[in-house]
């Protein structure tokens, strides 16, 4: 058996042998294209790897369900005897489309046949060095696993994720076993997951999804944390009530260099919790600790939060809320937060939230928000709250997703809690 880093095509019964062995039924992806109701969506430029929909009609299964714990066991042992065989082939073509013929559309074939994206038996037929409709789909479920932009052409993020080695993916599916056990525990019937590797929401019940959404996540040197919760309660209009370490880093910073900031982003200052309000010009703010006063920015159109943020107990003091640069949902390289989570549409998942209180309808939001006024709403039906991260997971269906370590957890045996700031030039 050559090794898996060669470039060559294959062949020989020992390799059918064991791809033969791999068959199984096809593996499944998050519908790459429009499916169900989709949500009202901001212009976007570019190809987005991910969108913003309700899926409710497509009896989806969610990243984390009662049955993930096994079927990522069933994927180890899958990949197990991949690595055992001696691994895939290393693909070289820069570009392949459909219509290409030739070595490196047969090498592509073997390649998504080793992860079941196509069937076993179309690699000895006429067509197996075509890059035909069938592989254009094969590599955009491909690509739909992997976080790519679903194009259905290699191209260089493609190639990337093609040519990782598999016993690197076999590392990693292992080094997401623990978290996922962690994640499940008594997750209850109706829960909001979040995937900061993945930069995805989904709401959830019963092990199916109602609606995925786009979100923003960390910034590597304030990375969110990974936690288990449930949700308490709603907040329409919200104060934003600015951590110290942001007073330091971001909002004292501004104001020097432009002291109408504060005015300006309706930002008041005050001598501590409670207490009353001070001229921020008063203050010798290079020499003042952050903690010393206390920062609050008023509801409106300014307000980090904008127009509502769903909250729940955690020692990390953060929160899922709405954003009023929603810009940042049509790029695919979303960690811009300082740890919080921005949803995009957030309206669907306050809706799906509240859904059948007394308290509350879908056609009072924008009523609620047009007050200005801070509004709170109790959460009556337990939901549960999952920060995780998870650069590998899989479905009972067959769907096996990796995503990239963007904080370097990976090998550091890390499950819950808040990960280490790095910089974008960190290594380690």
């Amino acid at each position: 058996m050559e090794s898996p880093r060669q470039s060559g095509p294959r062949h020989g019964a020992a390799i059918a042998a064991m791809l033969l062995s791999l068959a199984s039924a096809p593996v499944f992806a998050q519908t790459a294209q429009d499916s169900g109701t989709t949500a009202a969506e901001a212009p976007v430029s570019g190809k987005l790897a991910t969108r913003t929909q309700i899926v409710a009609n497509n009896d989806e299964l969610a990243m984390l369900t009662a049955g993930t714990e096994q079927a990522l066991t069933d994927a180890v042992t899958r990949y197990q005897v991949i690595v055992k065989s001696g691994g895939w082939p290393q693909i070289s073509s820069k570009k392949l489309a459909k219509g290409a013929k030739g070595e490196q559309v047969l090498l592509l074939r073997q390649r998504l046949i080793f992860e079941n994206y196509l069937p076993f038996d179309t690699l000895g037929g006429p067509n197996g060095s075509l890059f035909d409709a069938d592989m254009v789909e094969a590599v955009k479920a491909f690509q739909v696993n992997h976080g790519v932009a679903p194009t259905g052409t290699v191209g260089d993020r493609t190639l990337a994720e093609l040519n990782i080695p598999a016993e690197v993916r076999l590392s990693t599916l292992i080094e997401n076993q623990p978290r996922v056990a962690a994640y499940a525990q008594d997750l209850g019937r109706r829960a909001i997951l979040v995937n900061i590797p993945s930069l995805q929401l989904e709401t959830v019940e019963d092990g199916r999804v109602f609606s995925r959404h786009n979100i923003v996540a960390g910034k590597l040197d304030r990375p969110s944390p990974t936690l288990a919760s449930t949700v308490s309660d709603v907040t329409f209009n919200p104060y934003w009530k600015i951590p110290a370490s942001i007073v330091e880093r971001d909002i004292v910073p501004h104001y020097l260099k432009d002291r109408s900031y504060l005015s300006r982003m309706q930002i008041r200052v005050f001598d501590g919790v409670g207490g009353p309000e001070i001229d921020p010009a008063t203050v010798d703010w290079p020499s003042t600790s952050p903690e010393r006063y206390f920062f609050r920015q008023d509801p409106g159109e300014n307000n980090a939060l904008a127009t509502v943020k769903i909250n729940f107990p955690n020692k990390f003091m953060v929160y899922m809320h709405d954003t009023p640069h929603r810009e940042l949902f049509g790029s695919n390289a979303r960690f811009e937060s300082s740890g919080c989570i921005r949803v995009d549409q957030v309206q669907t998942v306050i809706d799906w939230v509240l859904r059948d209180q007394g308290d509350y309808a879908p056609e009072q939001y924008s009523q609620i928000i047009g007050t200005r006024q801070p509004y709170e709403l109790k959460v009556q039906e337990p939901t549960s709250v999952r920060f995780m991260y998870l650069t590998a997971w899989a479905t009972p269906e067959g769907a096996i997703n990796f995503r990239p370590d963007i904080y370097h957890l990976d090998g550091k045996g890390f499950v819950l809690g808040q990960p280490e700031p790095r910089t974008a030039q960190s290594t380690n």
